[in-house]
């Protein structure tokens, strides 16, 4: 059975720490990033080695494999995005349908040992690329396709967000 798209705006935990997962967005920068994230690579490795971690809890929530295929994107996709924030003025994100993604590239059969490879080092791409971003450039600006604007500095927040979010969802 296909899970039902998630449509909610997670823009708000940049505003309020999330009461799901405890993410306190107010406490991270670009700077920090990087760390944040070389801390939870590991703890994604452990899910992916599971030997349930192809099996879902329940037919309307994705296993942890396709957790970590959905994180191992979002490093792609938001390493894109970081380059465009700090390369243009303005940049503009287009639509990514993270449901879409999922089906077309079949998430759900995915092997883990190769998921884990790949958001490893996809995380470790993104990290570095964080890495590189001088504090001048934390204002510079981008817009998703439905209007949230971001700075660099909320772009880190939302981002790490979103990895910690995940990995609440496959340790609990």
């Amino acid at each position: 059975m296909p899970i039902v798209p998630d449509q909610k705006d997670w823009t708000w935990v940049l505003s309020r720490p999330c009461p799901e997962c405890g993410f306190d967005a107010s406490a991270i920068t670009p700077a920090t990033t990087p760390g944040t994230l070389a801390s939870m690579l590991p703890r994604w490795r452990a899910v992916l080695r599971r030997p349930d971690a192809s099996e879902r809890p329940d037919q309307n929530t994705w296993s942890a494999v396709e957790y970590a295929c959905h994180v191992r994107d979002v490093f792609t996709l938001f390493d894109y995005r970081l380059d465009l924030m700090v390369t243009e003025d303005n940049a503009r994100f287009e639509d990514w349908d993270q449901d879409r993604t999922a089906v077309e590239q079949d998430y759900a059969g995915a092997d883990p040992a190769a998921v884990s490879a790949a958001l490893t080092a996809e995380g470790e791409q993104i990290a570095a690329s964080f890495s590189r971003v001088p504090e001048q450039d934390w204002g510079r600006t981008g817009t998703r396709s439905n209007g949230s604007e971001f700075t660099v500095l909320t772009f880190a927040q939302y981002f790490l967000h979103d990895v910690v979010h995940h990995l609440h969802d496959v340790d609990g």
